[in-house]
């Protein structure tokens, strides 16, 4: 009874930090306006962008997840965390190093000019589900990783003894319920692209939601026309997440005895493959920023240590601040609760936040705070996704026995969920912590000058054309998201293989 009512109390706390925002953007725009002919072009684009990436980052990883489960090698568990770098990097150093790789004047090109094959060109829809697909195919492979690394080891000893097809006895069942909860945040994720189609696309014919509703505030300041794109994005969200829950249906594949798994199927060169492949997508961008930072790190300002310790502030908060909302929410309606705040703009959310407490305080003093609550808000859908396979798991097969012998309350969950929980939540707490850590959103809209994030400074480095600058602070923020990650994950796998 006492967790139902922390759950609703929680659930509560996530609805109103979403829904009263939005309805104070409403509230000073004077509610809803009809949408015009270039909000529908950009409602289509959203959802057909969104489909794509989603579709193609899903298809993709679980080759790279299979691949990975079945194979051990040394400096596994660090590829593992390295092949994860991309989705916590911040956007628009990540698109520095796509534009790197795949630009006009990228390596692709160099390589392919000579051979006579016409130039790759990043910019537009392809480039903007290029660029998602990059920064979505890490959670994805870590998302179905940790499904396959769910199967007990004893079920694929007792399908080797029978010669059984593995993957439709085994895999294919953990699929059915992982995939379709990772394309649904991937896809979410992707309706509120803002910086990738800022850059890459852009124009009437690749122009996102989140893209109009900047926009709207920018150039027009026209709340209600903002307010009501925000709530077009939501619906696009829940409804989303609510066919995927709907869908992530399957019959657990029961208790084991946590043994490391020993695969005999599939082949050693396509796997190494899939591998090789996904290992050289994802981090040939990150070694073009490492190059490039070098020899920028001499040129960082004195200001810019001041800024990194306010990110820090801002993602150690986001952490723990999400963790406690996440786990009274580790069910299938919380899930589906959670979804609000990644479905709604953070710019309405961030907005509506600061016109809530502007008669009460000034905006800019409460920049980091609104700021960190607008990335707990992010991550939440994230944490619980990584979550509630495996709270699922401990409750289906210990919850029994663990209320057999009189455990209630804090205690089942001290001594049955909590050590089953330790890898994931070190996984969801080192993704919440890196994304604070490179978000670049509400920030711009009211902080004062000196008192921005790292990401801000990097911001303002290069629109003063400091670039060399601008590298060092990209190379000083991706080390300090990464170091978060990896401290975080680390300890939740402790000595564990991945």
């Amino acid at each position: 009874m006492a967790q139902r009512v922390v759950a609703i109390i929680a659930a509560l706390v996530v609805a109103g930090l979403v829904i009263g925002p939005v309805t104070a953007v409403l509230w000073r725009g004077g509610g809803f306006t009809a949408l015009s002919v270039a909000d529908l072009s950009a409602l289509r684009f959203t959802v057909w962008q969104a489909s794509w990436s989603a579709l193609i980052s899903v298809g993709l990883a679980v080759p790279v997840a299979r691949a990975l489960a079945r194979r051990s090698f040394w400096g596994r568990s660090a590829l593992i965390s390295v092949m994860g770098a991309p989705f916590i990097l911040p956007v628009i150093v990540a698109i520095l190093g796509l534009l790197s790789v795949f630009g006009g004047n990228g390596f692709v090109n160099l390589v392919l000019e000579p051979l006579g094959v016409p130039k790759l060109d990043i910019y537009g829809a392809h480039g903007v589900i290029l660029a998602h697909v990059f920064f979505n195919l890490p959670l994805a492979v870590r998302l179905i990783l940790q499904g396959w690394l769910s199967i007990p080891s004893e079920r694929f000893r007792v399908a080797a003894s029978l010669n059984a097809p593995v993957f439709w006895l085994l895999e294919w069942p953990m699929l059915r319920r992982i995939a379709p909860g990772a394309f649904a945040v991937i896809f979410v994720i992707c309706i509120g692209s803002f910086a990738v189609a800022l850059t890459l696309g852009g124009g009437p014919r690749a122009t996102t939601v989140e893209l109009a509703i900047y926009q709207a505030f920018k150039f027009d300041f026209d709340l209600s026309k903002a307010a009501s794109l925000a709530v077009v994005q939501l619906c696009l969200g829940l409804g989303a997440g609510l066919i995927a829950l709907l869908l992530a249906r399957g019959d657990m594949l029961g208790a084991g005895f946590d043994r490391v798994v020993q695969r005999w199927d599939g082949s050693r060169m396509l796997d190494t493959t899939w591998i090789g492949l996904a290992t050289l997508f994802l981090l040939a961008p990150l070694m073009a920023i490492f190059i490039a930072g070098l020899s920028g790190l001499a040129d960082l300002p004195n200001g810019i240590w001041g800024a990194a310790i306010r990110s820090l502030l801002i993602s150690l908060g986001a952490v723990v601040l999400t963790m406690a909302l996440a786990l009274p929410l580790v069910t299938k309606a919380g899930e589906a609760a959670s979804l609000l705040g990644l479905s709604v703009s953070g710019l309405v959310l961030g907005t509506g936040m600061f016109l809530i407490v502007q008669p009460y305080v000034r905006p800019s003093s409460v920049a980091l705070p609104v700021t960190m609550m607008v990335n707990v808000l992010m991550a939440l859908p994230f944490v619980l996704r990584i979550l509630r396979p495996s709270v699922e798991s401990a409750r289906g097969d210990f919850g029994r026995l663990g209320k057999s012998l009189g455990l209630r309350g804090w205690a089942l969950w001290r001594i049955v969920y909590l050590p089953r929980l330790r890898r994931p939540m070190g996984f969801a707490a080192g993704l919440t912590g890196a994304l604070a850590m490179g978000d670049l959103g509400v920030i711009t809209l009211f902080s004062r000058p000196g008192e921005g994030t790292l990401p801000m400074a990097m911001y303002q480095l290069m629109a003063a054309y400091q670039m060399e600058a601008a590298y060092g602070a990209a190379l000083l923020l991706v080390g300090l998201s990464l170091g978060l990650f990896w401290a975080f994950d680390k300890g939740g796998r402790g000595h564990a293989v991945v």
